[in-house]
């Protein structure tokens, strides 16, 4: 997920907010469709709300003059007492809204309540819904249904100082080797630096490796999943990751409990060489003391000229499955979505669309999101789309297992084998 803007910026680290325990609830699905009335919309708050207000007006209004009879209500919520909100609106019809927007790896949580409507129709009849990325589409997808229209997507970069590569004659690493190479050799010139800040607790950093090793965190199997972190290759990008965390490179006693902003925070404060952030970082880096002294490479994979698979976070935007206006509902949705409106949001946000066309539009005049552009055309992966992911992440077992490895208290072979029991025994539960 990535929930709101600087808020999510303490959000795509705060993806880690899906440890969420799964909402119960017992939603019936509306058996009316009424065309006329009000349709009550959450999004979440900002810290800067203005932008996204302003964009938000505007689609009401032109909403509201294209149906008689209709009107639009809008509430801002907070992204940190979500869950408290979605849970009560779930079980109590009367409170809930029509429209929420949510972060994608929610999405699994609130479906196995019963919470969100099946908008696979509304979908397929949309003109627009061709060009949306397929991989992000599939992200709102359970069981062949999607509930959900992705509003927005973030992934992760490879932040590097081009003044400090540049002493040493060192050019931006290529591959994922050279990207341990070039962190060891600045640190070793520069002793008071990280070469790459990442952490144990940055598990949005970690996976890339992971996906670029051949690995995976899980896969389908029947109606449930089976755990993949055991297997030769994703064992192979567990080592390579936690290769970072070493005394020559980012120690561990400094840099096992960092999640992803307290990485990025260390590269904006001018301690380390390079990092992995999303372009929700880029604004906060490019207004700090090194604001002319970096760049930004996708982060690269195994080969040179490749790009290592980053995680697709986002938020989107969905009807509830109680909502007395679901045909109004989903139009509203789909204009708010609309390529017309991504682009608006991403003038005013940032937000990077989801549409295939506006992202090479946005790309091609912002020269600064090119990398995370190309990130995303090179093909992005997500968590497993399961319930059961909000336990395993609330536990800690995908992190865990990186901090295990680098705190010398298990070797990779154990912190995975023990990740995947863990993880298999939740999807078993379910």
């Amino acid at each position: 997920m990535k929930l709101a803007r600087t808020a999510a910026v303490a959000a795509l680290a705060a993806l880690a907010l899906s440890a969420c325990a799964p909402p119960t609830a017992n939603t019936a699905a509306s058996t009316s469709d009424e065309e006329t009335g009000t349709v009550r919309v959450w999004l979440f708050s900002e810290v800067n709300q203005d932008p996204k207000s302003a964009v938000v007006k505007e689609a009401v209004k032109e909403f509201e003059s294209a149906h008689s009879g209709a009107t639009v209500d809008v509430q801002y919520i907070p992204v940190d007492s979500r869950a408290e909100r979605f849970k009560a609106a779930f079980n109590d019809p009367s409170s809930a809204p029509d429209v929420a927007e949510f972060g994608n790896t929610d999405l699994a949580s609130y479906v196995a309540s019963g919470g969100l409507a099946d908008v696979t129709g509304d979908i397929k009849a949309w003109d627009e819904s061709k060009d949306l990325d397929a991989k992000i589409l599939q992200t709102t997808e359970i069981d062949g249904k999607n509930y959900g229209v992705p509003w927005f997507v973030g992934v992760r970069a490879l932040y590097y100082r081009t003044d400090l590569l540049q002493q040493l004659g060192l050019a931006a690493p290529k591959t994922l080797d050279e990207v341990e190479t070039v962190a060891r050799a600045v640190r070793a010139a520069n002793p008071g630096l990280l070469g790459i800040s990442v952490g144990g607790a940055a598990q949005f950093s970690a996976m890339p490796y992971l996906w670029a090793n051949g690995g995976s965190i899980a896969t389908k199997k029947g109606e449930s999943f089976v755990s993949g972190l055991d297997n030769k290759e994703s064992r192979d990008g567990v080592a390579a990751y936690t290769r970072l965390l070493k005394d020559d490179i980012c120690p561990a006693q400094t840099c096992a409990e960092f999640g992803g902003n307290a990485s990025v925070q260390q590269f904006i404060a001018g301690k380390s060489a390079m990092t992995i952030g999303g372009d929700f970082n880029y604004k906060a880096v490019a207004a700090s003391a090194i604001k002319d002294k970096f760049a930004v490479v996708p982060l690269p994979g195994k080969t040179a000229g490749s790009i290592a698979p980053a995680f697709a976070g986002g938020n989107n935007l969905g009807v509830f499955n109680s909502s007395k206006h679901h045909t109004l509902s989903a139009d509203f949705v789909k204009l708010l979505a609309s390529k017309k409106y991504q682009q608006k949001m991403f003038d005013a946000m940032g937000n990077l669309p989801t549409f295939s066309d506006v992202q090479k539009s946005v790309a091609d005049s912002n020269k600064q999101v090119e990398p995370f552009i190309n990130t995303l055309r090179a093909g992005t992966n997500f968590v497993p789309v399961t319930e059961t992911w909000s336990t395993i992440d609330a536990q800690g077992v995908f992190t865990g297992m990186y901090q295990k490895v680098v705190t010398g208290k298990a070797d990779v072979n154990t912190a995975t084998s023990e990740a995947a029991a863990a993880m298999n025994k939740a999807f078993g539960s379910k």
